[in-house]
């Protein structure tokens, strides 16, 4: 499930505020927002399923264990295709939302 939202910085200000779907605004710091970001985390449905999975099995990691796996591969790969991209002088780092899948 896509959840979309308003965004609105406030001026001179290091604070998003984000519109959730249910009509409440809520105050994101831009380094969270930052980190929500498809282009720049890659690996955001692999991280949500690993939160969701320990939201599921009330924080028993054991059972999360696969979740953390695929999280674990997917920076592991995206961190090599950074490095490899910064070798050969490739900007940016890291490719846009478009060319990742």
């Amino acid at each position: 499930m896509e959840m979309k939202c308003e965004e609105t910085h406030a001026p001179n200000s290091n604070w998003l505020y984000v519109m959730l779907p249910s009509k409440k605004t809520v105050r994101m710091p831009l380094v969270t927002r930052r980190l929500r970001d498809p282009d720049i985390n890659p690996c955001l449905s692999e991280s949500d399923a690993s939160t969701r999975c320990l939201d599921e099995n009330n924080y028993d990691k054991e059972r999360c264990s696969t979740y953390f796996l695929k999280y674990k591969n997917c920076r592991r790969f995206w961190n090599s295709v950074m490095m490899q991209r910064r070798q050969n002088g490739v900007k940016p780092c890291m490719p846009t939302g478009s060319r990742k899948r």
